[in-house]
């Protein structure tokens, strides 16, 4: 076997931080950086991991108390980048109007701004190189995505799909030559439905070559699609493959299996 799925246990710590720039890469798309002392040390080992985020009421006086931190709204996401000597951590949101607690947050609140940020509590963390790699998610799995990108040997092969609303929305993933990128474009049809397609559309002649690794993330339904590419035509071992619902249609309190 050229690669393992391990689990990697974490103590809880909780740090404060405060919103020092917001990066646009999309029209709906953006990266928020946070700075702060407690974000000294902190570490990430498992490119889906999650860590919990709390936001504050808009307009709400900016604090590093921790106590006042903890009673705000919170929603996981998954760290992008960080440097723990410096104190920074890089995040990504996706912004769907003015719905939900976090895209709002993301796309308005101030510089200066604080957040709470707990985790990550554990981490799952691929060890070794597959001989191919298939990735799949909508944009809420674009952090992941692109961790999992940056892990790659320069001779990876495999495929990319990442479900978008249209070409406006795409990004540069920087794979490796041999890793075919897909953005599939869902236009005004509901979160999930374009990318179910698309796995639907793979047979098992698809089956990407030896030993591979499999990711699959976005709305929950995407789940049973993804098990049936997966395990069911694919015949992948389940414990060294991913599939997950990050978020579900209608909750907003989902929390995404770790």
């Amino acid at each position: 076997m050229p690669f393992t799925l391990a689990r990697s246990p974490r103590e809880l710590v909780f740090r404060s931080a405060a919103l020092t720039r917001r990066d646009w890469l999309t029209p709906n798309y953006a990266r928020l950086r946070f700075e702060g002392d407690d974000l000294r040390g902190f570490d990430s080992l498992g490119s889906d991991d999650h860590i919990r985020v709390f936001f504050r009421e808009p307009g709400a006086e900016p604090t590093l108390d921790p106590a006042v931190l903890r009673s705000g709204v919170s929603r996981e996401h998954t760290p992008f980048a960080w440097d723990a000597d410096a104190g920074i951590l890089d995040l990504e949101f996706v912004i769907h109007g003015d719905s939900g607690v976090a895209g709002p947050w993301a796309a308005t609140a101030p510089i200066g701004s604080t957040v709470g940020v707990g985790g990550p509590r554990g981490s799952l963390v691929l060890h070794g190189d597959p001989d191919s790699w298939f990735l799949a998610g909508d944009e809420t799995a674009l952090p992941a995505i692109k961790r999992f990108v940056s892990q790659m040997r320069a001779d990876a092969i495999g495929s990319v799909f990442v479900e978008v609303p249209d070409a406006a929305f795409e990004q540069n993933l920087d794979a490796p030559a041999g890793i075919r990128v897909r953005w599939v474009h869902r236009g005004q049809d509901s979160e999930s439905t374009a990318l179910g397609a698309a796995l639907d559309s793979l047979s098992g002649n698809d089956r990407p070559v030896g030993e591979v690794f499999a990711f699959i993330a976005a709305e929950q339904s995407i789940v049973r699609q993804g098990r049936a590419l997966l395990f069911d035509r694919w015949n992948l071992d389940p414990a060294i493959a991913i599939v997950k619902g990050y978020w579900k249609r209608g909750e907003a309190e989902y929390h995404a299996p770790h």
